[in-house]
């Protein structure tokens, strides 16, 4: 056996080589195909894990949500998805420490594409948690014009709505009016979309800008009940209570249960009825509107000096409401000269008391009903409330 076994042997070194090198290759095809095989399976578990933290974030549950997102980059190091959403985690889990660590993970997505929409959004949610306004406005602009794999004017639109709502948290209503008028002039044809944009108009404090986006919507769906409520009270925000009752009423009509409607058109009947400063009333009526809030003044005083325990008729210790009865007594005699066309600054001399007492009185004894409430409304929106 020994003596044939050269036959087989090859003697050639070309040959060898050839063999050599196949056998590599077949070693480095094999090494290959496992260390594919690795990966596919390293990826499909990071996937795995991946779906597993995104259920646990959106159920609330971050802890378990960051452990399952820090497995899947273990997977998968390099996947910017993993990387958001376990920076989105870190953040969400309002836990102080965390936050930098979310930051660092967004910087360095943010360094690699600068024009990503949803990375933007991110780090301006991570500015918008530490109150820091000029951060948290420059990446929600970044995040409006940036680049979204789909849904750019949506993804848009939500990202102004959330800087919107940022800033009038943060007490930037000043800010937050040029991103409401950009809002405003892009929105669609949806009634639903203007009475968001009318609410953000209200809580910014500008009821015209309210009372316009709530026509847009009425004007969208005219049987809208919702926007008939909210054109009511954003007309008698403004102190436009003549338009408030118009669309008050309407509210009402259309929806008996509406309560805050239905209590909004009262004050704004009272409101209507008292104000001696209207257009188009004679003088008879003028006069005696004037003469009843005078009287419903004296007894708004009364009950707030019987509710703090103060004498009016006291001479010390002097006190606000003790100073507010001398002033109203001082001028009731001027009642029975009203009728005079020739004392033209006497309705307002007489009015100025009234409303300094409704005032005051409301500082110290709090919010007044009825006729009270409608007296110091008008002194409040005298200018709006005459018309």
């Amino acid at each position: 056996m020994s003596r044939t076994l050269p036959k087989f042997i090859p003697r050639s070194a070309p040959v060898i080589l050839l063999i050599l090198t196949l056998a590599a290759a077949v070693a480095f095809a094999a090494v290959g195909h496992l260390v594919a095989r690795f990966n596919a399976n390293q990826q499909a578990r990071g996937h795995k894990l991946y779906e597993q933290g995104l259920a646990d974030a959106s159920a609330g549950r971050y802890d378990e949500a960051i452990a399952a997102f820090r497995a899947a980059l273990t997977c998968d190091p390099s996947n910017s998805q993993y990387q958001l959403s376990l920076a989105r985690a870190l953040r969400d889990s309002n836990v102080p420490a965390r936050l930098d660590e979310a930051e660092s993970y967004l910087t360095a997505l943010w360094q690699r594409t600068p024009q990503d929409g949803a990375v933007n959004l991110a780090l301006a949610r991570v500015a918008a948690h530490r109150g820091n306004i000029d951060d948290a406005t420059r990446y929600y602009h970044n995040a409006m014009y940036g680049v979204w794999s789909s849904n750019f004017d949506s993804n848009r639109s939500k990202a102004r709505i959330e800087l919107i709502q940022f800033l009038l948290k943060e007490g930037a209503p000043d800010k937050a009016e040029p991103e409401l008028i950009a809002l405003a002039a892009a929105l669609p044809a949806d009634a639903a979309a203007h009475l968001q944009v009318a609410r953000l108009f209200a809580e910014a404090h500008d009821f015209n800008g309210a009372l316009t986006q709530c026509r847009e919507a009425l004007h969208l769906d005219p049987k809208d009940r919702a926007a008939m409520a909210c054109a009511g009270q954003a007309a008698f925000n403004s102190g436009n209570y003549a338009t408030a009752q118009h669309y008050l009423q309407a509210a009402v009509d259309a929806n008996p249960q509406d309560a805050n409607s239905r209590r909004l058109l009262e004050t704004a009947d009272l409101v209507l009825r008292a104000n001696p400063f209207r257009s188009h009333i004679s003088d008879a009526e003028r006069n005696r509107r004037i003469t009843a809030a005078f009287t419903q003044a004296e007894k708004r005083l009364d009950q707030c000096a019987q509710q703090t325990g103060v004498d009016l008729k006291a001479a010390m210790p002097a006190s606000a409401l003790v100073n507010l009865h001398s002033r109203w007594m001082a001028v009731k005699p001027d009642l029975a000269r009203l009728r005079s066309a020739a004392e033209t600054d006497l309705p307002d001399n007489l009015m100025d008391v009234v409303f300094q007492i409704e005032q005051q009185t409301a500082a110290i004894c709090g919010p007044p009903q009825g006729m009270d409430e409608a007296l110091l409304l008008i002194s409040q929106k005298r200018e709006a409330a005459s018309q």
